[in-house]
């Protein structure tokens, strides 16, 4: 048996817009200048508090950061509601997650800075709920690259590290691979550079879904 871990943001769903808007939304409730949509792209991936304090240049969580998360939290849902806003599925993903849920071989789950309500939502959403037979959250585990998200799916799945691949589009889903001594696919329709990726220990590249339904079928010869 293999496992695959799946990242959200970025990788299955469109999601950078609507974190921009509703970080724009929480910096300005703030009185602070909106972040670039670059800095915004470069943070996704993280738990929230991380993030925010990371876009506010500091290196730890403090009052207002928190408060900034709770704010962001509290406006999420309205803004997603909003046309324009919602989270829809990169091309090609919902044909790749149908056919590998079909493999008896292997194992799906998903590994996300989204709170569990969120990873839900997308589940439900997309019809992804059946397929995740594992999955950890920033509620759940450390922020990434912290290795903790891949060890405990490992573990609840009765996997094996060297068994697991990690697919995401940020530098911190391969740096938490390679700290879990997982595989690592960084994929290019993301929100981080193809260069970041490989310089952050990415295995290989997926230039379109379909590419990580072929490097599965070699990974399982």
């Amino acid at each position: 048996m293999k496992l695959a871990l799946f990242d959200c943001d970025g990788t299955l769903v469109d999601s950078g817009g609507l974190i921009h808007e509703v970080m724009a939304r929480t910096f300005k409730a703030f009185d602070l200048n909106r972040p670039a949509l670059s800095a915004t792209k470069g943070i996704i991936g993280l738990t929230l508090d991380i993030a925010i304090a990371r876009l506010l240049g500091r290196d730890h969580v403090d009052d207002q950061a928190l408060a900034m998360t709770a704010h962001y939290k509290a406006i999420f849902a309205g803004v997603r509601a909003e046309a324009g806003f919602q989270e829809l599925l990169f091309p090609g993903i919902a044909a790749m997650m149908q056919t590998l849920s079909g493999r008896d071989e292997l194992l799906i789950g998903a590994v996300t800075g989204k709170s569990r309500r969120g990873l839900t939502h997308i589940a439900e959403t997309h019809g992804f709920d059946r397929m995740f037979f594992v999955s950890r959250t920033a509620d759940d585990c450390p922020s990434k690259p912290h290795p903790a998200m891949v060890t405990e799916c490992c573990l609840e799945a009765g996997i094996d590290p060297r068994d697991t691949v990690v697919i995401g589009d940020a530098i911190y889903d391969m740096q938490m691979a390679k700290a879990a001594g997982a595989a690592a696919i960084g994929v290019a329709w993301g929100y981080a550079g193809v260069s970041d990726l490989v310089e952050a220990g990415a295995d290989y590249i997926a230039r379109t879904p379909a590419d990580i339904i072929e490097w599965m079928e070699h990974y399982h010869a």
